[in-house]
């Protein structure tokens, strides 16, 4: 039997759900994947699957298997790359995932950047919102806004993010533009639901020692996957937006006047990080670590950027408290 390759079929078709899925992977036909596993079960005399018709679970056993089988194969293919690494330029696929909105505002403009960088490394970008065993199964990295739960994966804050109130000039001329946060209250706010399931309406301001919490109300929330629909809503006039200072940066909407930010002199709190989250394993393999400095750095020049430093803060009362709107927090009072 060739252990070594069974046991890659092995988790490959766990973190599939398939022996097709792990074909596919390997670039193998199904019979050759599903021949080793069933030899795989007879070599260690436990049934590592359940068979049915949807597809393949794990059994008890085999869960535990798999956990013990995963790191060994992580240094054996980190021994691999560091061989090759030596005579050679790192090569092989990093498989991230990844929030939309990150994507979109930071990493996309800067991917040409690492391609001519390493040439023989290839990226495979899936879509990420949560922590959970099926957003994070086979993936290598993960970029994340927020204050996620990393379970057993390795967490680094590599950024922040801030908060930009706005609107579209059309808009402004017709309401008025707010000289204190509480006149918010009049407006009609666009606002984003958070991964959690949150509604993130309570908007929070500081300027020296006056500190106003806002809840934010209008007639469009949407989900954090279609944030963009807040920002087009606020450029056809429809509306105050609360958008990343992201948008700040040159050729973007604020820069351009097509948004133009209210309560400048205003401090914006509760500014989410970005994360950079990996299993401890993938550290020790070049390809990952690459990429992984690579953001670092990209995050490390946006914060160069920006006209002044927006620091990470702590989990907010309202996603601790897991409430449908984040104003329902205990009255909105700032904690």
């Amino acid at each position: 039997m060739d252990k070594l390759r069974s046991l890659h079929y092995f988790v490959a078709a766990a973190e599939a759900g398939s022996f097709a899925g792990a074909a596919r992977r390997h670039g193998v036909s199904v019979a050759a994947v599903a021949k080793l596993i069933a030899t795989l079960e007879r070599h260690v005399g436990i049934p590592l699957f359940e068979r049915h018709a949807r597809g393949l679970a794990l059994t008890a056993a085999g869960r535990h298997y798999l956990e013990a089988c995963r790191p060994a194969l992580a240094q054996l293919a980190a021994a691999d790359e560091q061989v090759v690494t030596a005579t050679s330029q790192a090569r092989g696929t990093v498989v991230v995932g990844i929030q939309p909105v990150i994507a979109q505002e930071c990493l996309t403009a800067a991917l040409p950047r690492f391609r001519s960088m390493y040439p023989d490394i290839e990226l495979d970008v899936r879509y990420f919102m949560r922590v959970t065993v099926e957003q994070t199964r086979g993936v290598d990295v993960f970029l994340i806004m927020g204050w996620p739960e990393a379970g057993d994966l390795v967490q680094r804050h590599i950024g922040a993010t801030s908060f930009v109130v706005c609107a579209a000039p059309s808009y402004w001329a017709r309401h008025g533009m707010p000289r204190h946060p509480s006149e918010l209250e009049r407006h009609n706010c666009l606002c984003i639901r958070g991964n959690t399931g949150t509604v993130m309406d309570l908007w929070h301001f500081k300027r020296g020692e006056e500190r106003v919490s806002v809840s934010a109300r209008g007639w469009l929330v949407v989900d954090n996957a279609h944030r963009d629909m807040v920002r087009d809503v606020a450029l056809a006039g429809g509306g105050v937006a609360r958008l990343l200072d992201w948008h700040k940066r040159p050729g973007r909407e604020i820069a351009s006047g097509a948004l133009v930010p209210a309560l400048v002199d205003w401090e914006q709190t509760e500014v989410p990080p970005v994360n950079l989250l990996y299993p401890p394993s993938v550290r020790r393999i070049p390809r990952v670590r690459l990429f992984m400095d690579f953001v670092t750095q990209v995050f490390l020049e946006i914060e160069q950027q920006r006209e002044q430093h927006a620091p990470s803060t702590a989990t907010p009362r309202w996603l601790k408290a897991k409430r449908l709107r984040a104003s329902h927090t205990h009255g909105g009072e700032v904690g």
